[in-house]
């Protein structure tokens, strides 16, 4: 399913009866030049450069990484609300610890959606993505905030 809507395993760690597992992720990363590398999963390739010329630096490709996820969750569940949206933006600011590793420890999205939406309809699904679905965001510490946030634009 989109963004990172899986399957939830129990307790035990055994999926509910009828319900497969998703195969595991796996990818190729190649040293190129500098700090630049190439990477390969699937038939998608992407390079990721540490002074995000060649590509992203690892902490945008992941900031990337957050933002789709969760804004798939949202388009995914408000078309399966049959709510009529045409569009959705998403930006992110990611707050970065002073000291090494420099990890994220503050996230901030805001999303603007255009068409027609209700705007609890918008929240609660912004909510299911962060608390259940997105797939990235729950990969990451629990100590790290987040904040969202969304604006509703007419379609033109």
């Amino acid at each position: 399913m989109a963004g990172g809507l899986e399957p939830r395993q129990s307790q035990s760690g055994t999926l509910p009866p009828g319900v497969t597992a998703k195969p595991p992720t796996e990818l190729e990363l190649i040293w190129e030049h500098d700090l630049v590398f190439s990477g390969q999963s699937g038939g998608t390739r992407m390079t990721l450069d540490s002074a995000s010329g060649a590509g992203p630096s690892p902490m945008q490709a992941l900031g990337f990484a957050i933002a789709a996820c969760m804004s798939m969750d949202v388009v995914h569940i408000l078309k399966k609300g049959r709510h009529d949206i045409r569009g959705l933006r998403t930006d992110l600011v990611g707050r970065r610890a002073p000291e090494e590793p420099h990890r994220f420890t503050h996230v901030t999205l805001r999303f603007t959606v255009t068409g027609e939406a209700p705007p609890d309809q918008i929240e609660r699904a912004i909510q299911l993505s962060k608390d259940k679905y997105c797939s990235v965001w729950h990969s990451l510490a629990r100590d790290i905030g987040l904040e969202t946030s969304f604006t509703v634009s007419p379609p033109l």
